[in-house]
C-alpha cells in the first residue's frame, strides 16, 4: 500500500484519502489495541486519534503519543509493517465456539476496551473531564491510554488463564450469556491448549481480575507531559 502524502491525526492536514488509508491500516491491527474497528470514511475524529495514540503507545514505545502520523515518519512506517505482518496471518477458520486463537480473532471486535472519557461511569466521567480539561488549559499534553475496560473481555482473560494453568476445569467455568464460547474441547490437553492460545494473544502474565475500577468505569490510564 502506498504511503500517505500529508500528515494525518491530531493537528494534521487530514487529507481524506490519506485518512482513509490510515484507518484501513489501523483496522488491520485494531484488535491488538483492544479497540473497535474504525469506519474507513476518510474523516479524522476523536476515535481515530485515540487509535493512533494507542498504536504509538503499544507498537512504537512512545510514552507520550502525539496522535499524529507524518509521511515517512516513524509511526506510519511502523503501522505499515504491523499491518503487513497482520495480513500474513492465516485467515480465521470457519466460525467455531471452541476456545482458542481462531475464536478470539473471529470475535475480538465484540469485546473492545475504550479510551473515551464519555464511556466512564457518570459521576467519575464528569470529574475526569474537568481534570483533563484543567491539565490541558494549563498547557499539559494529556494522552489517554484506557478508560472503561470491557467486562466480558476481562471474563475471557480471567478464565483462559485459569484453564491454561490448570487452576480450573473447563466444565466449571460459569456460563456467560454475553459470550458464546466453549472452553471444554472434550480433551483436557486440547482445552488447555485452546485457553493458552488466548492467554498468549492477551499477553497475560498474571491472573486477570474479574473486577476493577477500570471495568466499573471509575479509572483512567493516561500520560501527562
Amino acid at each position: 500500500m502506498p504511503g500517505i502524502t500529508r500528515s494525518v491525526g491530531d493537528g494534521g492536514d487530514n487529507d481524506r484519502a490519506d485518512v482513509a488509508q490510515v484507518q484501513t491500516l489501523l483496522n488491520a491491527v485494531i484488535g491488538l489495541l483492544g479497540l473497535a474497528p474504525l469506519d474507513a470514511d476518510g474523516l479524522c475524529g476523536k476515535g481515530m486519534i485515540a487509535a493512533i495514540k494507542a498504536f504509538q503507545f503499544r507498537f512504537t514505545g512512545l510514552t507520550a503519543p502525539d496522535g499524529r502520523m507524518d509521511p515517512g515518519g516513524r509511526t506510519f512506517l511502523k503501522l505499515q509493517s504491523a499491518a503487513a505482518a497482520a495480513a500474513q496471518q492465516p485467515p480465521p477458520k470457519p466460525a467455531t465456539k471452541l476456545s482458542g486463537a481462531d475464536w478470539w480473532r473471529a470475535n475480538q471486535g465484540k469485546y473492545a476496551n475504550s479510551a473515551a472519557l464519555s464511556d466512564l461511569a457518570p459521576a467519575f466521567r464528569d470529574k475526569a473531564k474537568r481534570f483533563v480539561a484543567a491539565l490541558r488549559d494549563a498547557g499539559a499534553t494529556v494522552t489517554i491510554g484506557a478508560t472503561r475496560r470491557n467486562q466480558t473481555r476481562a471474563w475471557l482473560m480471567h478464565h483462559c488463564f485459569m484453564i491454561a494453568k490448570g487452576q480450573m476445569e473447563p466444565a466449571d467455568v460459569p456460563r456467560n450469556p454475553a459470550c458464546d464460547i466453549v472452553w471444554d474441547h472434550g480433551d483436557p490437553a486440547k482445552s488447555r491448549r485452546g485457553a493458552q492460545e488466548m492467554a498468549d494473544l492477551f499477553s497475560i502474565v498474571y491472573l486477570p481480575s474479574l473486577t476493577s475500577r477500570h471495568i466499573e468505569g471509575n479509572a483512567i490510564d493516561m500520560t501527562i507531559a
